[in-house]
């Protein structure tokens, strides 16, 4: 429920952004799906974007058009979620990919 409170108080203002960091971070499977369904229902109904901040790839991979993938505070990969996950550039890209559940995406 927190999470949801803190969705519905950041939306008070109808920003046309929704910075979530970490959205479900703690939660359980099924918790989590509710709440990223939730952010993709508003970013749909409301016409705002969401920038998600998170370390897990299968949120990204599920919910994300775009990734920017950042090493020490760099940006080392940036494009559509589908290309750098399937066909990633950088070296840092593919070792998370690899320690993920992903990894069976570029075979």
């Amino acid at each position: 429920m927190a999470q949801r409170v803190v969705i519905a108080t950041a939306l008070i203002l109808k920003p046309s952004v929704l910075i979530a960091d970490e959205p479900t971070t703690g939660l359980d499977a099924t918790v989590q799906r509710q709440i990223l369904d939730l952010l993709r229902h508003l970013q749909q109904n409301l016409d705002i974007s969401v920038l998600m901040i998170t370390h897990d790839l299968g949120i990204v991979a599920h919910y994300c058009d775009d990734v920017t993938v950042m090493r020490n505070g760099q940006v080392v990969e940036s494009g559509e979620t589908k290309r750098v996950l399937v066909d990633p550039s950088h070296e840092y890209t593919r070792t998370l990919i690899d320690a993920s559940r992903l990894s069976n995406l570029r075979e």
